[in-house]
């Protein structure tokens, strides 16, 4: 049998998880349902765009809430406490200078399913994150991409 993939989380991810969660479940529902019951309402549901447009909001939401659940179910949070904060884990702040372009960027190392780009989370399993784990402020750093290799200096290392 194939192992389960651990869904690895921080504690803000988890928090974060969770609310969307019970906003999905206690007021989301709740809206969609009234949107449907309006719609019916209406009379013929066979030319009933707001019946449609409801029913497939339903069917997201519901995908959603199903969603989050599987990934709470599997989750492996990282405590902050428990973090070394002179290494880059999972769950630290980063700041790497581009060798090349001599520009410093700042990202959080976090689990792939928390990983957004355009927040500055990047996933410990890619190219970037996984050469960046267990190494120290001061050190060089190169990586392999799909772009080409990449070389950073870790300029600052800070826990969450």
């Amino acid at each position: 049998m194939a192992e389960v993939k651990k869904n690895i989380l921080t504690e803000d991810g988890l928090r974060s998880l969770e609310n969307e969660l019970e906003e999905l479940k206690v007021v989301k529902r709740k809206e969609v349902a009234d949107k449907i019951k309006e719609a019916r309402e209406q009379g013929d549901l066979s030319e009933n765009a707001e019946y449609d447009a409801a029913k497939e909001e339903q069917r997201d939401i519901e995908h959603r809430i199903e969603e989050i659940e599987k990934i709470l179910k599997n989750a492996e949070v990282v405590i902050n406490d428990e973090i070394d904060g002179s290494k880059i884990n999972i769950g630290s702040y980063v700041t790497i200078r581009d060798m090349e372009f001599k520009e410093d960027l700042d990202y959080q190392i976090v689990g792939s399913t928390e990983a957004n780009s355009l927040k500055g989370k990047i996933s410990n399993e890619s190219p970037v994150g996984k050469a960046l784990i267990g190494c120290k402020k001061g050190q060089t750093v190169t990586v392999e991409t799909p772009a080409g290799v990449l070389k950073y200096k870790i300029t600052d290392v800070r826990k969450a």
